[in-house]
Parts: C-alpha cells; structure tokens; sequence
C-alpha cells in the first residue's frame, strides 16, 4: 500500500512539474520584454502628449527599434534632467528626447549613433531690439530663458569666456513652454531652444520670431547605461536598419515639413 501511495504522489509531483514548465513557456512565448524609454514630452515635434498618447519624432522611432529587437516599448514622461540618472542607474532602459551628445553627459552614459542633427536658436518678441545673434550680450543687461538642464542651459549659463552668457543672466524653466511664456510676459529677453520646437512654439504664440542663424549646431542620440552594452549593439543596429530602409527619413518627414 506505502508503495502505491508513493507512486501515485511521484504522478502527481511529475504532472504538476510538467504543467509548471509548459505554464512558463507559453508565458516566454507570448509576452514580449519591455523596453523602458525615458522621455521629457513637451519637446514637439521629438515628443509630445497627444491626449492620453505619446506623440513626436523620438516616439516613432523608439517604437520602430522596440519592433525590431522584439520588445514591448513603455515610454516613462520625465523631468529632463532626471533622465540621463536614471539610464545611469538602469531605472529606465535607454533616454531619448531630443537628447543633445555633450562631453558631460558621455561620462554618466554611452550615446547611440547620431539619428538626427539639429540646432539650437533663438527666439525674440518682434520688434525687439534684438535683431540678429550679434545683438545678443553678456553685460548684465539682457535675461535669457532656457529649459533646464538642456544644452540651451548648459551652453547659456558658460561664462562669456566660453561663448555663454554667464549664470546670472540665465534663467532656467522646467519646460521649454514655461521660457516661451516668460518671454511673452517680458520677464526675459529671450529664449534659447532647439530649432523644431522654437518653431512650434511660435507658431502658437503670436509676436515672436525667430533669429536668423544657429546658435549652435548638435547632435541627437539615445542615452544607454554604460553597464548595458548588448543592448547599445542592438539599438545602433536597429538604427543602421531603419536609417538604410528610410523609415527614419520617413518619420522625421512626416513632422518637418521641408
């Protein structure tokens, strides 16, 4: 009898080990993994809310290369400044929001491939006495807005000696959005952001232009955790793909019109 109940309970032990790994395969095989992806969305056209959605150039093409590397993307909506953190510290996966390649930043985290050039510029009231980027001081009597912690703060707040403005004349906002309000309400002189934005925001603000010329010229590209080199090869893999096949093209396109 001992043996008996000892065979039937061996039965029962192999059939629930057999269901216990056939339960987990089918799990591997239906869920993806996630791809965490830190963004600032109030950067149009790169991102952006749309309703309850994310929106923009970067969204688009984060969502090609998760395609691509068999992953589900989760987009996670962020301070700016919190982002190249946590990528450091593997709270998000990779950070891509029009992210600007600086020498600071490479020594937090590794950078992709460029994907996109662009430029930062200058935005004025019309007929302010600001007329071209010659115009612009560093003696105390100008005030320029910036989002903080974008290469727009960074280069601004240098000292003259390096081509910025110095800290004191530099005031910092949270989004790009809250320097253009500042500038409407007169409280700066100007706002320094990247091109695609600037133009947006003035086609939504009435009397203000845009400075002919590039403050200065950079470089976009996808923040990842030095710890995290496979998944570095694999992004700029995917990047290689979709620039090859257009699809890059075709999205950037797609939101700046020529």
């Amino acid at each position: 009898m001992k043996k008996i109940i000892a065979l039937t309970l061996a039965a029962i032990i192999a059939v629930s080990m057999v269901a216990l790994f056939a339960g987990c395969g089918t799990k591997g095989e239906t869920e993806k993994e996630t791809l965490v992806m830190a963004t600032n969305a109030a950067f149009p056209p790169y991102e952006y809310k749309d309703g309850d959605s994310f929106a923009g150039i970067d969204v688009e093409i984060a969502e090609k290369i998760a395609e691509k590397l068999g992953m589900e993307l989760k987009i996670e909506d962020v301070e700016f400044g919190s982002i190249i953190g946590g990528v450091q510290t593997g709270k998000f996966d990779m950070g891509m929001a029009g992210m600007t390649v600086t020498e600071e930043r490479k020594q937090s985290v590794n950078f992709s491939k460029t994907y996109q050039k662009a430029k930062q510029v200058v935005i004025v009231k019309e007929g302010s006495a600001i007329k071209s980027l010659d115009d612009l001081k560093d003696d105390g009597t100008m005030k320029y807005g910036v989002q903080q912690d974008t290469t727009g703060d960074i280069y601004a707040s240098d000292t003259p000696e390096k081509g910025g403005y110095g800290e004191a004349n530099v005031i910092r906002y949270k989004v790009g959005a809250d320097a253009v309000q500042a500038l409407v309400a007169g409280k700066v002189n100007a706002v320094i952001i990247d091109n695609e934005p600037a133009k947006s925001f003035v086609n939504s603000n009435k009397g203000l232009t845009i400075l002919d010329g590039a403050w200065v010229e950079e470089e976009y590209a996808i923040a990842v955790s030095k710890e995290n080199n496979e998944l570095l090869e694999k992004i700029n893999k995917a990047l290689d793909e979709l620039e090859k096949d257009g699809t890059i093209k075709s999205i950037v396109d797609k939101y700046i019109k020529a």
